[in-house]
C-alpha cells in the first residue's frame, strides 16, 4: 500500500487509478506527474513487451500546443530538423537545443493543421521556453498545454489489438503518422509510435474525463493476446540503443554525441536556436560519442541492481586507469543474458573493442567491452 498527496508540483495522470488497479508498485516523476515505472515483475513485463502486447500509461508525455498563424514558424525556430516539408497528419522526431547546441528535449512534433502543432515532449519544461520565444519574437501564436494524454500499446501484438478497436485502417499508418478519430464518443489521435523497437501505437486521449473508459476498452480488446500493464522498459530500450533524454545526456550533450545527427539539418533558412553552435560542432567534430558496453564479469548484485544505477549517478568509466567518460544506463538483458549499458565516452580515447572499468554504487568493480549499438 502507498499514499499519494497530489499537488500542483506533482500530480497524478488521468490513468493513475487504472495503474493502481493493475498493481503498480513504483512511480517516478516526469513532467511534474507520477509515472508508473514498475508492476513488480520485471521479467514478466519485459517478455510481455518482446512477445505480446503491453499497455503503458505514458500520459506524462505532455503536449505543448502551438496554435496560430506563426505556429509552424515557432516550431522551426525550436527545432534543428527541417520542417519545411512537414505534412498534416505526420509526426516527426526532432531534437530541440539551446543556444550552445546542448540537447534540451527530443519530442515528436505532430502537425494537426497548418496552424496547430503538438510537441509531445520528454521530461523538461519546453512550454516555458516556447512561450518565452514567442513573446520575445512577437509571434502570433498561442502556447498552451492541451487536455491530451497518450496511452501506449507496445509489442508485436499491439497492431492487432489497436485494429480490433479502431479498424484495419491503422495497419496502413506509416511510422509517426497519425489520424484523428474517436471510439465510443471518446476523441483520440491514433499514431504509430512508441518508445520501443517492438512496434506499437500511442493513443492520444483528448478528454481526460474519459481516461478509465479508454484504458479499459484497450485492455478488453487485448485480453485474447494476454495484454498486461507495463512501462517504458529500460532493458529493451538499451538493447535497442534508444536515447533517453536526461538519462543519457548531461548539460553539455549535443545531438551528435547521442547519434541524433540524422535529425539535424544545418542549412535551415530560419533563426533556429543553437544552429550556429551545431554547425561549429559538426565542423570540429563532437568530443564524445555514445557506445554500448557489455559486462561479462558482472556480479549478481550488479545484475540485480542494474536498472537502478542510472538513478544514483552517472558511473565513471576508466580505461587504463584514465577517466574516459561515463556509463549512463545499465540493465540486465534477458535475451543476451548479460549486463549491458550505454556509455558516453571520449572519441579520442575510447572506441569499439576497448575495455573499460566501472565502480558500481555498491563499491564493486566491473569490466566491460565497448561495442556498437543496437545490441539486438
Amino acid at each position: 500500500m502507498f499514499s499519494f498527496a497530489p499537488s500542483p508540483r506533482v500530480r497524478p495522470t488521468p490513468f493513475f487509478e487504472e495503474t493502481v488497479k493493475a498493481g503498480v508498485k513504483g512511480f517516478s516523476v516526469y513532467n511534474h506527474m507520477c509515472m508508473a515505472v514498475s508492476y513488480g515483475n520485471p521479467a514478466e513485463e519485459y517478455w510481455r513487451l518482446i512477445n505480446g502486447v503491453s499497455l503503458w500509461d505514458v500520459s506524462v508525455e505532455r503536449q505543448v500546443q502551438l496554435k496560430g498563424p506563426d505556429a509552424q514558424r515557432l516550431a522551426q525556430i525550436l527545432s534543428c530538423r527541417d520542417l519545411s516539408k512537414h505534412k498534416v497528419g505526420q509526426g516527426k522526431y526532432v531534437p530541440i537545443c539551446n543556444r550552445v547546441g546542448t540537447l534540451i528535449n527530443d519530442p515528436i512534433i505532430l502537425k494537426l493543421a497548418d496552424d496547430l502543432l503538438w510537441l509531445s515532449i520528454a521530461d523538461s519544461d519546453v512550454k516555458l521556453m516556447a512561450d518565452g520565444i514567442a513573446f520575445a519574437m512577437g509571434l502570433n501564436v498561442e502556447v498552451s498545454e492541451p487536455d491530451v494524454s497518450p496511452l501506449a500499446l507496445q509489442g508485436p501484438k499491439a497492431e492487432g489489438v489497436v485494429a480490433r478497436v479502431f479498424g484495419d485502417w491503422v495497419r496502413d499508418l506509416r511510422y509517426f503518422w497519425f489520424k484523428e478519430t474517436e471510439i465510443e464518443g471518446i476523441p483520440v489521435v491514433v499514431q504509430r509510435s512508441g518508445w520501443s523497437k517492438q512496434g506499437g501505437f500511442e493513443i492520444y486521449l483528448r478528454d481526460s474525463r474519459k481516461a478509465s473508459q479508454l484504458y479499459n476498452i484497450m485492455l478488453e480488446a487485448g485480453r485474447q493476446d494476454d495484454i498486461g500493464p507495463g512501462n517504458p522498459n529500460n532493458a529493451e530500450r538499451i538493447e535497442s540503443g534508444l536515447v533517453s533524454y536526461g538519462t543519457d545526456t548531461d548539460e553539455w550533450t549535443n545531438p551528435y554525441e547521442v547519434r541524433l545527427d540524422k535529425y539535424v539539418d544545418l542549412e535551415i533558412d530560419a533563426p533556429v536556436i543553437g544552429l550556429e553552435a551545431l554547425r561549429k560542432i559538426h565542423a570540429e567534430g563532437p568530443r564524445r560519442h555514445t557506445l554500448g558496453v557489455m559486462f561479462d564479469g558482472a556480479t549478481k548484485t550488479q545484475v540485480d541492481n542494474a536498472s537502478f544505477y542510472q538513478f544514483v549517478r552517472w558511473i565513471k568509466a576508466r580505461k587504463d586507469d584514465q577517466a574516459v567518460g561515463h556509463v549512463t544506463a545499465t540493465a540486465y538483458s534477458p535475451r543476451l543474458e548479460k549486463l549491458i549499458g550505454l556509455a558516453l565516452v571520449d572519441r579520442a580515447t575510447a572506441n569499439i573493442g576497448d575495455q573499460i572499468e566501472i565502480t558500481a554504487p555498491d563499491g564493486s568493480k566491473a569490466v566491460g567491452e565497448l561495442c556498437d549499438i543496437p545490441f539486438i
